[in-house]
C-alpha cells in the first residue's frame, strides 16, 4: 500500500519571480505582485485611486525634500518570498538613489499602501509581511472611505504590528521617523 500524500503549493522565491520577468514570461508591465510565494494580480487602478496618489506624490516629495527619497510603485526585496510594489516607499537617502540593488526593509522609513479594492489585501497580508520584515511604519490610505490606517513598531516574530490606528477625516498625520513628512486629510482629498 502506497502513502497518500497531499498536494502542496509551490511557492515562488524572488530569484525564480525576476527569471520570470528575464525570460519575458510575465511582461515588463504586469501588474503583478510575489507576496509570500504566491503572484498576486493587482486590481485596475481606479480614478479615486490614481487622484489620491497624485496628490500623495507631490506632499511626499515636498515634504520630505533631503531627509528621504519617494519611491513611486518600485519593487521592494523581502527576501526570500516578498517583492510587493507598494505605491509609495520613503527611503533612506542613498548617494546611488538604489542604482546597485533594489531596497530592503532596512531602508524603508515608511511605506504606503492606496487601496480602494485591494483594502483586504493591504490591511492584512501585506502587513503581516511587512511586518514580519520590521519595517517600522506603514500606511494604508482608505480611498472611499477617507481613512488612514497607521502601523507602526513590528512585532517581527509574530508578523503584527503592536499599534495599529485608523483616522477618519478629518486627520492630520505624520511619519515618526520624518516629522516633517506631515498630511492632512483635506490635502489628501482635496
Amino acid at each position: 500500500m502506497s502513502a497518500i500524500v497531499e498536494p502542496t503549493r509551490h511557492k515562488l522565491s524572488i530569484d525564480e519571480y525576476e527569471r520570470l520577468f528575464a525570460a519575458g514570461v510575465l511582461p515588463g508591465d504586469s501588474r503583478v505582485e510575489l507576496i509570500e510565494g504566491d503572484l498576486i494580480d493587482m486590481p485596475p487602478i481606479g480614478t479615486g485611486h490614481a487622484s489620491v496618489s497624485i496628490r500623495l506624490n507631490r506632499l511626499l516629495v515636498r515634504r520630505a525634500g533631503d531627509d528621504a527619497l519617494v519611491s513611486v510603485t518600485n519593487p521592494l526585496r523581502l527576501p526570500p518570498w516578498s517583492m510587493p510594489q507598494p505605491d509609495f516607499l520613503l527611503l533612506e537617502p542613498r548617494a546611488d538613489d538604489y542604482a546597485s540593488a533594489l531596497p530592503s526593509a532596512r531602508n524603508v522609513l515608511l511605506a504606503i499602501e492606496v487601496a480602494d479594492s485591494s483594502l483586504r489585501l493591504d490591511r492584512t497580508t501585506k502587513a503581516r509581511v511587512y511586518a514580519s520584515h520590521g519595517l517600522h511604519e506603514y500606511w494604508v490610505v482608505e480611498v472611499g472611505e477617507r481613512r488612514l490606517h497607521r502601523h507602526r513598531d513590528p512585532v517581527a516574530a509574530e508578523g503584527r504590528y503592536a499599534s495599529v490606528q485608523s483616522f477618519d477625516a478629518p486627520f492630520t498625520i505624520s511619519a515618526s521617523r520624518l516629522p516633517r513628512v506631515s498630511l492632512s486629510s483635506e490635502e489628501i482629498w482635496s
